[in-house]
């Protein structure tokens, strides 16, 4: 049903006019009397064998919603009601700010893709908190993704960052500070070792300096298109800090290997790649930091994710959770259920009993046969 909707009226949308059209018909459907604990029944992960403890947290699956869909924190609790097992709101910045002009978000249908340009349009990171400040207990487990404002300079944005923290460590279950959206000139820059170092480590402070009593876990999201001594970098620079987790990847700048004639792809113009073709690159990039930090903390795996085939794999290849987006919306409502559905079944096709018997599956050594 969804699918024939998206062909025959979204897809004559505007995507930016589509997505707020059905955001907020879902958290306006959410909101009636019992609608979410009926969503949560119908397309929640309730198998404990799905169940997932990282971060501190009990995860009751592995999939959860990428930063991007909902900014501002105002619907995280619907869509926990369709399936995701956590929601990551933001990019939310130190201060509230437009984006980019529109239009700067495009389909590219064939690659089942997206391309933006938002430029981290919110209302703010102190808007954020008051909205996370008035969530229920035992709710959706809810990330808190930060950014960079684009009129901060480069020399200030670690105050910039440091800011968002302090106002949302005691309303997030975890933090992301993100150095990786093409669409802030000069963010990616904040990647290299260097910069990324006395960054963090300022965060780190301003998290347990807002938060006294309770660890609100630290990750850093990184983009795809690093190269991979760079990856090794962060790698190190994670482990020497001590961060709780890596989400690897966000969108990428290539446009190689695309199925959407080149002549549109050109006029669509800047901005990041998201879904199907970032999988493979996505998928290199989180081997690659299995293999340089090992099971010593969290990796997170995004981009590209479009069933339960691709969640396996990240899974299998050391992932401890999953991020999908793009593919939810192509799919619908019933994406994050059917993905994790999906898992369970294979599970038990194979004989794996827990997702963390799952994990790192494909970088352990096979045992040897038994000989009696």
């Amino acid at each position: 049903m969804y699918r024939l909707l998206f062909r025959l009226v979204l897809r004559r949308m505007s995507a930016e006019t589509a997505h707020h059209l059905g955001f907020g018909l879902l958290r306006f459907l959410m909101a009636l009397p019992f609608a979410r604990a009926l969503g949560r029944r119908l397309f929640g992960p309730r198998d404990p064998r799905l169940g997932v403890r990282a971060l501190g947290l009990d995860f009751p699956g592995p999939l959860g919603l990428a930063a991007g869909f909902d900014k501002d924190a105002r619907g995280f609790e619907a869509l926990g009601a369709l399936g995701f097992a956590f929601v990551e709101i933001g990019t939310v910045t130190g201060e509230a700010q437009g984006g980019n002009p529109k239009p700067r978000l495009f389909r590219l249908p064939a690659d089942r893709a997206l391309v933006n340009r938002m430029g981290f349009n919110n209302e703010g990171s102190r808007a954020a908190a008051e909205r996370l400040a008035k969530r229920r207990p035992g709710g959706v487990i809810v990330g808190a993704n930060i950014g960079k404002t684009k009129v901060v300079a480069e020399s200030e944005a670690a105050a910039d960052y440091v800011a968002s923290a302090e106002r949302l460590a005691a309303h997030a279950d975890y933090m992301v500070v993100n150095v990786s959206s093409p669409n802030t000139p000069g963010l990616r820059d904040l990647q290299s070792a260097e910069k990324l170092r006395p960054l963090l480590a300022e965060v780190r402070t301003a998290l347990d300096r807002a938060s006294p009593g309770r660890r609100v876990p630290l990750l850093v999201k990184i983009a795809p298109d690093l190269a991979d001594e760079d990856i090794d970098a962060i790698g190190d620079l994670a482990r020497e800090l001590g961060l709780d987790g890596i989400i690897a990847t966000n969108t990428t700048i290539r446009r190689d290997g695309l199925a959407t004639d080149a002549a549109e792809v050109a006029e669509i113009g800047a901005g990041g790649l998201s879904g199907k073709p970032v999988k493979a690159r996505a998928l290199a990039v989180l081997r690659r930091l299995r293999a340089r930090v090992g099971d010593s903390m969290v990796l997170v795996a995004a981009g590209g994710v479009e069933d339960a085939d691709d969640a396996w794999e990240r899974l299998a290849a050391g992932a401890t959770l999953v991020q999908a987006y793009t593919a939810f919306i192509y799919d619908g409502p019933a994406f994050a259920r059917r993905i994790h559905e999906g898992i369970l079944s294979r599970m038990r096709a194979e004989g794996i009993g827990s997702i963390a018997e799952l994990v790192g599956k494909e970088t352990r050594a096979p045992k040897p046969p038994f000989r009696g």
